[in-house]
């Protein structure tokens, strides 16, 4: 059973509520986002499917953004209102328990982060809730694409953590926008990848970079990689 709450060194996320836990490939891509957005210093972020709030909190740790948190889930939006405000960083977040295809705003934003249903097609659960966490029924990827072209800058960039098998599929869908950075994510050297962070561009970028992590190395401790970009979240780090 997953523990009630996950303790960073600058705040905490209660996750009861939630269907879908603190995890760590989530945490890599909050920290992985957080060092692109020291580079890219946006003024409006929007995190599309908050959950937790886990990723708009580690953005905030690292920007002075204003960050709009829209979840679907009136539970999870519930919890991240709580980590937020209870966090040092409640004055930089507001979250907005909506779909996100009902999301309105005069804003357009400099940077757009998601970590959205990911398991389109696959068998589904049981539950209501762990299914719309999980499972991209309230929100496909195809529709993500829309609201992502609705809300960013014409100069603005997008991030999106999905599983390795939906990469071909997702770069094909986005195909509007310019693919600046594609990291695979890998549980250790002797596992295949498992998950891609993405990183696009609203405007014309000359060429991408591709990349890859590991998250452990084969004695089970954490590789350097992993290490520096967890080191400012991760308690014991």
């Amino acid at each position: 059973m997953a523990n009630s709450f996950f303790k960073f060194k600058q705040f905490t996320v209660q996750q009861d509520a939630c269907a879908m836990k603190v995890t760590t490939d989530a945490c890599l891509f909050g920290a992985w986002c957080a060092a692109k957005i020291n580079l890219l210093k946006p003024t409006y972020i929007v995190d599309i499917g908050t959950g937790t709030g886990l990723l708009s909190l580690m953005l905030a740790q690292n920007t002075n953004a204003t960050i709009d948190a829209v979840e679907i889930n009136e539970q999870a939006a519930s919890q991240a209102k709580q980590n937020i405000n209870t966090s040092l960083f409640e004055n930089k977040i507001t979250v907005y328990h909506s779909p996100i295809q009902n999301f309105e705003t005069n804003i357009l934003y400099d940077f757009i982060i998601t970590n959205p249903p990911f398991f389109e097609n696959d068998l589904l659960s049981n539950s209501t809730q762990r299914n719309t966490a999980l499972h991209s029924t309230q929100l496909q990827l195809t529709e993500l694409i829309e609201h992502l072209k609705r809300l960013l800058k014409p100069n603005g960039y997008f991030a999106i953590l999905l599983p390795y098998h939906r990469t071909a599929y997702f770069e094909n869908l986005a195909k509007d926008f310019y693919l600046i950075e594609k990291t695979f994510v890998q549980q250790t050297p002797q596992h295949s990848f498992f998950r891609t962070m993405l990183l696009y561009s609203n405007s014309t970028h000359q060429h991408s970079q591709e990349n890859h992590i590991c998250i452990h190395q084969s004695n089970n401790t954490y590789t350097t990689a992993f290490t520096e970009l967890l080191k400012p979240y991760y308690l014991y780090l």
